[in-house]
């Protein structure tokens, strides 16, 4: 791959870091802040990414992270890659593991549960780019099913969870957690009402402020080989210690 291809972060942040890369696969640490896709001028990691590579090159876009999220993101160099990839995510293939800090009144009962499991529907806000949890016979309301384990009991009222979803609908961890009554820190779309020491604070823009919600583990099949495949993203400075891998994430 070659330069930046004069990319610029948004406000001159972070970069995404390349974590690896093979058959197709390109793996990135994705920042917070930094929108997987935009449109044409405005900085994304697809953008950041055709930067590095020659003119006309193929880049795929098979799976995605919220511009207020940071985290390990798999992009496609090739078609075939990037077909695989989108195939083993329809089918649930790919085992996800994200870790948050999590506030609010929920927390106690979070607590209480120690490894829980979230089923919920969720549906789209008409209008609006965010998610909501639905009746299930709503129409447009999809099932949601998230793991939940407790990683540890951190300051302020706050807990450090790893989060497993084995669906993928829009914001559906940040939806659930604050269904809950203990919304993601920093996470103000959805009712965090705790800011205080986090690095997201000062931004203006709901949508890019950062969140405490980090996207920690992914494994897939290597789409050469076939073998499986984890990539684990460096975790950010707000977790206060680092989580037990588990055979399900």
């Amino acid at each position: 791959m070659g330069e930046e291809g004069g990319f610029a972060a948004r406000d001159g942040g972070p970069l995404p870091v390349v974590l690896r890369e093979a058959g197709g696969v390109v793996a990135v640490c994705k920042p917070a802040g930094l929108a997987t896709q935009a449109p044409p001028g405005l900085p994304s990691v697809e953008a950041w990414l055709r930067g590095r590579l020659a003119t006309g090159a193929y880049v795929g876009v098979p799976h995605r992270l919220d511009r207020a999220v940071s985290g390990v993101l798999l992009l496609a160099v090739t078609p075939r890659a990037a077909r695989q990839l989108s195939r083993q995510f329809e089918r649930r293939r790919i085992g996800k593991a994200y870790v948050a800090l999590l506030a609010g009144a929920g927390v106690e009962r979070l607590l209480a549960a120690g490894v829980d499991e979230w089923h919920d529907s969720i549906a789209k806000v008409e209008g609006e780019p965010r998610a909501r949890v639905a009746d299930p016979a709503e129409p447009g309301a999809r099932e949601a099913i998230t793991r939940v384990r407790i990683a540890s009991r951190s300051t302020a009222g706050r807990v450090f969870v790893v989060l497993e979803p084995l669906t993928g609908r829009m914001h559906q961890l940040r939806v659930q957690a604050a269904a809950r009554g203990a919304s993601i820190v920093g996470d103000v779309v959805y009712g965090s009402r705790d800011d205080d020491g986090f690095v997201g604070a000062a931004d203006t823009d709901p949508r890019s402020r950062p969140v405490a919600l980090h996207a920690w583990r992914i494994t897939y099949a290597d789409p050469d080989s076939g073998s499986p495949v984890t990539v684990e993203a460096p975790l950010p400075a707000w977790c206060p210690c680092e989580p037990v891998p588990t055979g399900g994430s």
